[in-house]
């Protein structure tokens, strides 16, 4: 049996890759799926998306920049300058934002399609506390 730590690093790898087919399907990458679903939140500034994805300010203008590029979002200049941003979600990426939260629903589904609520409950108490005990290692 691996070591706890190990056997959760070798899942979060195997989850970052169906995670990343899932998003490529859609042409984005999991940060930019990740963006829009924040935008759709309702962060539709830079300094709020900033907040809100704790991403700096160059990371984060490249991302909107590809999204823009790739035609899932729009901005529109606003304030007296016409200098602060204002960033919404387009049909196409409303699309493919709905697709990826359902083929992620359906993935998570499959995951645990043989687990019980008893179980499913355990594991969140369990990662909840893990959670809690790496940070304060960090500190």
């Amino acid at each position: 049996m691996k070591p706890s730590l190990t056997a959760l690093r070798d899942g979060e790898k195997i989850h970052r890759t169906n995670l990343l087919a899932l998003t490529k399907r859609q042409q984005l990458t999991i940060a930019e799926w990740q963006l829009i679903g924040n935008l759709a939140a309702g962060h539709t500034t830079q300094e709020q998306l900033a907040e809100a994805t704790e991403l700096d300010t160059s990371t984060l203008s490249r991302q909107l920049k590809s999204l823009g590029a790739k035609e899932m979002i729009d901005k529109e200049a606003t304030g007296r300058d016409h200098r602060q941003l204002i960033y919404s979600v387009t049909t196409t990426g409303q699309q493919a934002l709905t697709q990826i939260d359902a083929d992620y629903e359906q993935m998570t589904a499959q995951v645990f399609d043989k687990w019980t609520d008893e179980e499913k409950n355990l594991l969140q108490i369990l990662l909840n506390r893990l959670e809690t005990s790496l940070t304060r290692t960090n500190k």
